[in-house]
């Protein structure tokens, strides 16, 4: 595997850990729908989180959560619609992006956006 799979795995196991840790509860991991997969969906205070994990070895060209653009966004969007439908759920859906980076030392830092984009008509 490649070390940026590794480090992508690496950040979605950190990322779920310090989702727990904040009360949230994992409903499932890497839900996959037609092209788009979904990192981490989680539950808490009765909304659905929507959580898309980004992760960097450095931030020299942009920050992790810089990658999630329009196309990434319509594309989660939609295995939410999904998600939501297939399993009857009706809760308020919120979109959060974790973003992992290194520190000087190579720590894995977190950042969490909570409400980083909302649904849009990608029409």
């Amino acid at each position: 595997m490649a070390s940026h799979n590794d480090l992508g795995k690496k950040a979605e196991d950190l990322a779920a850990e310090f989702l727990i840790k904040n009360g949230y509860k994992i409903l499932v991991r890497n839900f996959r729908y037609q092209k788009a997969e979904i990192d981490i969906i989680a539950e808490k205070d009765n909304l659905i989180i929507i959580t898309e994990v980004k992760a960097r070895s450095t931030d020299v060209f942009m920050l992790p959560q810089e990658a999630v653009n329009k196309r990434k966004i319509s594309l989660i969007v939609s295995a939410a619609n999904h998600f939501m439908e297939e399993f009857n759920k009706n809760q308020e859906v919120r979109f959060d992006i974790i973003s992992v980076l290194p520190d000087e030392k190579g720590k894995l830092i977190i950042e969490h956006i909570v409400d980083a984009f909302e649904a849009f008509d990608a029409n």
